[in-house]
Parts: C-alpha cells; structure tokens; sequence
C-alpha cells in the first residue's frame, strides 16, 4: 500500500497545491489562459506524439480494444444522460451534459501521466488510443445533440460542421494521428526535435495538475444538485466495471493494456465538461460541482483502482 501512496500522493499533492494556490492567492483567472494554452498547444501535443511515434504501428492496430474501450465510453454517456433526465428532470440540452460529465474523465489532464506512472511504457500505446477514440466520440456526439437543440441552428449539416471542426483543430488528436503516421512511416527524428519535445513532454503532467487545482478552487459552489451524485457515481465505479466487463468479453488483451483501459476510465470529470458547459451556456453550476466533487471523491476511488492494479488483484486472464 504504500508504494501506492508513494505514487497517488504526488499527483494528488500537484492538484491540492494548485487548489491551496487558489483558493488564498487573489489572482484573475485570466492569468491561467496561458498555462491552459501551452498545455493544450504544446505540452500535451507533445507528449501524445512522442507516445505514438514510439510505439510500433503493428501494436495501435487493435480494433477490439477501441471498440470495447468506446463502446463503454458510449454506455457511461448513456446512462449519466438517463440518470440526469429522468432523476434531475433536465432537458435534452442539460442531459447531454450530464452524459458528458458522466463519460469524459480527465483523460489529457491526469490520463497519461498516471498510467505510465503506475504501467510503466507499456501503457503509453493504449493511453493515446483511448485518448482519441473517447475524444472523437464525445466531440462529435456533444455539437450534434447541442446543435439539435439550438433554436438558432437546427440543421443537422450545421451540427456535422462543428463536430468534424472540433475533431480537426484538437491539437491532442491532431498529434496523436501525426505520432502515428510518423511510426507508420518509420521516420526518424532530429535528434535536436526529439529532445525539445521531451522537455516538453516533461513539463505536461505537473502543470496540469496544478492548473487542475487553481482552475476547481476557482468554480462556484453553492449547492449539489440531485443528479450531480449519480453521474459522478457513473464515472467513478460504473464506467470502470463496465471497461472491466468488455476487456473480458472481447479480450483477451495483453494486461498493461486492459489495466490501462480501467485506470482510464475511473478517472474523475475532465475540467473540459465546465468549460464545454459554459460554451453552450447550459448546465454550467451542476458541471462545476461534477468536476469539483469529483476530482475530490477520486482521490479514493482512483487510488483504489492503482491499488488492485498494482497488488495484482485486478488481472485478466
């Protein structure tokens, strides 16, 4: 247990720190666009291509594992939608909300470094593929609903618009494709390359768990609305056993690899459900105390997971 702590503690630690940070120091918000933009423009780019460019191309080619991993990202969408409509009583508009909060767990935030933390680089192949897979399912499913529920633009073109322009211009699936092609290729890199984007890659893990920390302690909150317990219970335990059950339904898989695919999923909502929320100008408090809570309910929940992961009490045959 406690070389379990000697790994959940740091990363945990980074997120308090920031939270500390923000909740005594009086600074604007605005100070952390900066942080937000290196992480989603540089840093993270970075370290999803080297992940992907390092790994042989023979091992991305698994469709069983993107179809079980996405098929269970899908059902957490699913049932956090039901769970919001008919528990929180909210509108298709609000439910899809809480369908993403329910499914989108902090996967570029907190994803790659703790699954080569506690996997070692066997995890990195899997991490970057579940990346994309939930990435394009969510971006794209989220505009569409939202666009069919916008007075203003009903069209479904216009909804296809949208998704296809947040898939394009994600840089984190825009790397992690590149990162492919170039180990699909065999191209080498500069040695002078290599390196910067190892700095960088380097520099991806603490920066986003401390502004994870700044950016929770700075989100209101008053109150816990009825659903919001329900979708953070579907992220943290659901939508784990449901990755669980598949890996051994359409496996088997090597057990770095169904190991990462449970870690990913017990992780909390990503900080991108109250910002995505806030865009669309719905279901933006509730979205708030989802990240907040649960953020803070996985210290438990997800150091559990490392901790059967890591005592090899969560195997696969």
């Amino acid at each position: 247990m406690a070389d379990i702590l000697n790994l959940a503690l740091p990363y945990f630690g980074l997120i308090f720190i920031g939270f500390a940070c923000g909740k005594t120091r009086r600074l604007p918000e605005s100070g952390l666009a900066w942080m937000n933009f290196f992480l989603l423009y540089v840093s993270l780019p970075a370290l999803l291509f080297r992940i992907m460019s390092e790994t042989p191309f023979s091992e991305l080619n698994n469709p069983p594992f993107l179809i079980a991993t996405t098929l269970a990202t899908v059902g957490a969408f699913v049932l956090s939608m039901v769970t919001g409509r008919f528990f929180g009583e909210l509108s298709l508009r609000k439910a899809t909300m809480a369908g993403l909060a329910g499914a989108y767990g902090n996967i570029g935030y907190m994803g790659p470094g703790r699954a080569l933390a506690v996997l070692g680089s066997k995890a990195a192949a899997p991490t970057a593929l579940i990346f994309c897979c939930d990435s394009i399912f969510l971006f794209t499913i989220v505009p569409l609903l939202m666009a069919f529920t916008d007075r203003e633009h009903p069209s479904f073109l216009h909804a296809v618009g949208i998704a296809a322009r947040q898939i394009v211009l994600n840089p984190l699936i825009m790397s992690a494709v590149l990162g492919a092609l170039v180990a699909a290729l065999h191209i080498p890199l500069p040695t002078a390359l290599d390196r910067t984007l190892l700095f960088l890659q380097n520099a991806a893990a603490p920066t986003a768990l401390f502004v994870l920390g700044v950016t929770v302690a700075l989100r209101p909150f008053d109150r816990v609305p009825w659903e919001v317990p329900g979708v953070i219970a579907i992220k943290l335990l659901v939508h784990p056993l449901i990755v669980f059950g598949l890996m051994l339904l359409f496996g088997p898989f090597a057990q770095p690899w169904a190991a990462t695919a449970v870690l990913m999923a017990a992780l909390p909502p990503a900080l991108n459900v109250f910002v995505i929320a806030r865009q669309n100008n719905t279901w933006i408090e509730p979205a708030s105390v989802a990240v907040l809570i649960g953020t803070f309910a996985s210290v438990v929940t997800l150091t559990t997971v490392m901790w059967f992961i890591q005592s090899g009490r969560l195997a696969f045959p």
